[in-house]
């Protein structure tokens, strides 16, 4: 266990140790216990936390809200669009200015080849811990959710050897970051999971992100494979998370400049390419192949249409709510740790 990490950013669960991780989720299960048996746990009372979105939120935004005023913080909701960004503020003045105010900054920017970058930079000039709220390569909170739920439902030492399928799924909704895949191969393999990364060509991760997923794999007695094969993916696995995200990496440069913009719409040319995948869907009969204590998993919101069959979404091996609810328990913990130690 690790006692101190007062100050600590949180950008990528990467770049936390194990130890820091799990006590991480020590906390988020003591402040769930809590919460359910109302006992009080302000733990951050008169704290200040100022939430940075350039991008819509519907759990991301209320975790965090919630689970601020829970700690007994307050939380500013700040809409970029708002602010003097707009008129020159770099994200060096951003920083100085808010951390100089409150106790932690925490920002949502997906833009592609530029989110990362943004939150990175913040907290190079930041006095307070620095939350990633997701960005175009990681969502760490919503892989800490997804940890959290996986072992309540297997058993927190049970995750080694739980075959666990990240899939690709057709969605038309809009082009989709690749920040919880990413976050999940890497994250997964860590705890001895044997993961299979499963989508259409085109649809491709970072190379690098494979490479220290393989190593993350060999370091802890897990697995990474990949595989085109949809029915593969689904055979014998025990969590399954079918969700789509855009060709970012495939791409390559041509579409920085336009989400630069916060321009995620598809493209007549990302529409045809995505018909052309139109059967990698969720469905009952896919389900049929999991093993018998499978669970059904999505950072949500799903497209019902196209992504998942409401059989499988509402069905008996969905626990999309559980894992929804565990993103505020998740948060509350990464603030509590965090915050309270300005420097």
């Amino acid at each position: 266990m690790v006692t101190n990490m007062a100050g600590k950013h949180l950008i990528t669960l990467q770049e936390w140790t194990k130890q820091e991780i799990d006590t991480c989720l020590d906390t988020a299960y003591d402040l769930k216990l809590k919460m359910a048996r109302r006992i009080p746990h302000a733990s951050l009372r008169d704290e200040t936390v100022f939430m940075m979105f350039f991008d819509e939120s519907t759990r991301t935004r209320n975790s965090t809200e919630a689970g601020a005023t829970q700690l007994g913080a307050h939380a500013h909701f700040l809409d970029s669009s708002k602010m003097q960004i707009q008129h020159g503020d770099s994200a060096k003045d951003t920083a100085m200015i808010l951390s100089s105010y409150g106790h932690a900054i925490a920002c949502r920017h997906c833009g592609w080849g530029v989110g990362n970058n943004y939150i990175r930079e913040m907290a190079k000039y930041s006095r307070v811990p620095v939350l990633n709220l997701q960005c175009d390569l990681y969502h760490p909170m919503q892989g800490l959710a997804d940890l959290m739920t996986i072992q309540e439902h297997f058993g927190r030492t049970e995750t080694k050897g739980l075959k666990v399928s990240v899939i690709w799924c057709y969605a038309t909704t809009h082009k989709k970051p690749i920040s919880v895949p990413l976050t999940q191969t890497l994250l997964f393999p860590r705890y001895g999971m044997q993961v299979t990364l499963a989508y259409p060509t085109g649809y491709e991760l970072p190379d690098w992100v494979i490479e220290q997923a393989r190593k993350n794999a060999e370091e802890n007695g897990g697995s990474l494979k990949i595989t085109h094969d949809i029915e593969e993916a689904f055979e014998g696995a025990d969590v399954v998370i079918p969700k789509n995200w855009g060709s970012w990496y495939a791409d390559g440069k041509k579409d920085i400049a336009e989400i630069r913009e916060g321009n995620t719409a598809l493209t007549e040319g990302e529409l045809k390419r995505l018909a052309e995948n139109k059967s990698w869907k969720c469905t009952q009969e896919l389900m049929e192949r999991t093993a018998a204590n499978s669970i059904y998993m999505h950072a949500l919101p799903a497209d019902r249409l196209n992504e998942v069959e409401d059989s499988v979404i509402d069905g008996p091996h969905s626990i999309i709510y559980q894992e929804a609810e565990n993103r505020l328990h998740t948060v509350k913990a990464v603030m509590d740790l965090t915050m309270g130690g300005r420097r």
